[in-house]
């Protein structure tokens, strides 16, 4: 996703339109531009950092860090020409010591029996192989990173602290020690700040990350010294070699200075945490990255989705029902917006994503760089047509009862001569996606209401209204048929609207009628363009069976 190709390089009218851009993503890119131009050493790479706690296992809100950050990432390698080096740092924080148990994992007096030890050395409750809790969530963010084809690497605290990456940082923050105790105790409540240290010694012989007070600091050696609180035993910690760990905001700073991080988001949640890394990481020398603070994903009710919760949506529950394509859209739009992050989201995503590449070729070229998929495609979207929207695709499957997709293409193949899955592997896609979304998360729900008296007349009407239609009668006909009958009954007039012939428009509730009788759903497709795919002989075979109450009995 990252890369740039010689073709975009070399194309003057698009850098031009680059260097004009508002896109989000452009806009954050001039940022780093900017913040290079100050610096000296313009060979030195910029780094590009995501931070991941693996406490849980991963939900989206995490891969749409990575995925945020990489369409920044090549806004500015093109901004550039890729004549600046980039990298991409995905850091798991996998030696916090594991606080409480996630409520969505297996085994969980295993975890319980283990809290308060580094998450890499917690046992795995998955019998999958992977030697600890944490480096079973750490596999798998990296195997969704590495479906979508992020270019990025991965970087472990556990693995960093042991082999010395943070060595010099940390014993220059031992060394500034009262000052960046300044900067956190007035953040802390007042009983916190009794017991609060920046480091976190790794207890010799629980294994267990330890809060305590540091009772001495010996520079030289670059020691601490603490007490256990359980059995009164003092030890003396190294600060070095994964002996000890930082609390998470000095940890934050001590990344920045340590890596020469020059660009990091985070969530709106962190504004003021950002604040104080930041004062921090320049008491280490460091010079804080940029970035802006997106806002949060919700889950159904509104709540903020957590990792250890397990609520909203986790990456595989998306790539059940859609492909990484839609679920970077969703990313993509409007960053700094709450957005619900729930699987009736969806439909409308996949939906959007298509609409957004149908138009791509025809627009200029400040256009295509306001496009989403210019973003989620690295300048270079795919030419993938889809004749039949996904939203339609489950309205297909709830009106056909299609339990496979070769019973979904004996429509579309009707509708639409010509297409075939080999010609259109997007859309037979999109099928399976739509036959296991609507098993899932429609057919549940799914409720057929039984029409009253006036809704029986209407839907009669209707039935031989389109009985007599030609059967290459096309979707606006059609359309304009479902319009006229509807017109014909004062309770789904609405004189707020006009009709072609100077009456009332049609209401709403005539179509919430259709829906609710025909789909069993309080929502649908645009009507004429259903049955048209559907097949007029096969809506009048439903309405029958609506009228007769046996609708949904299939």
């Amino acid at each position: 996703m990252a890369t740039v190709s010689s073709t975009l390089l070399s194309d003057p009218a698009l850098l031009a339109a680059a260097g004009r851009s508002k896109a989000w993503p452009f806009e954050e890119a001039k940022k780093i531009v900017a913040r290079i131009e100050k610096r000296k050493d313009a060979s030195k790479p910029v780094i590009f950092e995501t931070g991941y706690g693996p406490s849980g296992l991963p939900h989206i809100g995490t891969f749409g860090e990575v995925a945020r950050t990489t369409m920044v990432r090549h806004a500015f390698r093109v901004l550039t020409g890729d004549s600046v080096p980039t990298r991409l740092v995905c850091f798991s924080d996998d030696m916090d010591g594991m606080r409480k148990v996630p409520d969505n994992v297996p085994n969980p007096e295993l975890l319980r029996a283990n809290l308060g030890k580094a998450l890499t050395n917690v046992p795995n409750p998955f019998d999958n192989g992977y030697p600890s809790f944490g480096h079973n969530n750490n596999a798998k963010l990296r195997q969704f990173l590495d479906t979508f084809g992020f270019d990025y690497e991965f970087m472990s605290a556990t693995e960093e602290y042991k082999k010395g990456t943070f060595d010099e940082m940390l014993l220059r923050m031992l060394a500034k020690y009262d000052a960046v105790m300044e900067i956190m105790l007035p953040t802390l409540r007042e009983e916190r700040r009794k017991t609060y240290s920046p480091f976190l010694p790794v207890h010799p012989k629980t294994e267990v990350v330890m809060q305590v007070p540091v009772e001495e600091r010996n520079l030289e050696k670059g020691t601490i010294v603490w007490t256990d609180p359980a059995t009164g035993e003092r030890f003396e910690t190294p600060v070095t070699g994964g002996h000890a760990k930082c609390q998470w905001k000095p940890d934050w700073a001590l990344r920045w200075a340590a890596l020469g991080v020059d660009y990091e988001m985070s969530g709106k949640d962190h504004i003021d945490n950002v604040k104080t890394s930041s004062r921090i990481c320049k008491v280490l020398g460091g010079n804080p990255p940029d970035g802006f603070n997106f806002e949060l994903f919700l889950d159904e009710n509104g709540e903020k989705i957590s990792k250890s919760k397990g609520n909203g949506l986790t990456i595989d529950e998306w790539l059940t029902y859609a492909s990484p394509d839609s679920l970077a859209l969703y990313m993509f739009q409007k960053p700094k917006t709450a957005k619900r992050l729930f699987f009736d989201v969806i439909p409308r995503a996949v939906d959007e994503y298509f609409a957004y590449l149908e138009k791509y070729p025809t627009m200029d070229v400040d256009q295509q760089l306001a496009n989403p998929v210019w973003h989620i495609h690295s300048g270079e979207p795919p030419v993938t047509p889809v004749p039949v929207s996904f939203s339609m695709l489950l309205n297909l499957v709830s009106a056909s009862h299609a339990h496979d997709k070769g019973a979904l293409w004996a429509y579309i193949g009707r509708h639409t001569p010509g297409v075939t899955p080999e010609t259109h592997p997007k859309l037979d896609e999109l099928c399976g996606y739509a036959l296991a979304y609507y098993q899932d998360r429609v057919k549940p729900f799914v409720t057929f209401r039984t029409p009253d008296d006036e809704e029986r007349q209407a839907l009669a009407k209707l039935r031989d209204a389109l009985d007599a239609l030609p059967v290459t009668t096309s979707a606006e006909a059609i359309q304009d048929t479902v319009l006229s009958v509807g017109r014909s009954f004062p309770r789904f007039q609405d004189p707020s609207k006009k009709s072609p012939d100077g009456g009332p428009g049609v209401s709403l509730e005539w179509f919430a009628t259709l829906y609710q009788v025909l789909l069993g759903q309080e929502k649908g497709p645009r009507f004429g363009s259903f049955v048209e795919l559907y097949g007029l002989k096969e809506t009048v075979a439903m309405i029958d069976a609506a009228l007769a109450g046996t609708l949904g009995q299939a």
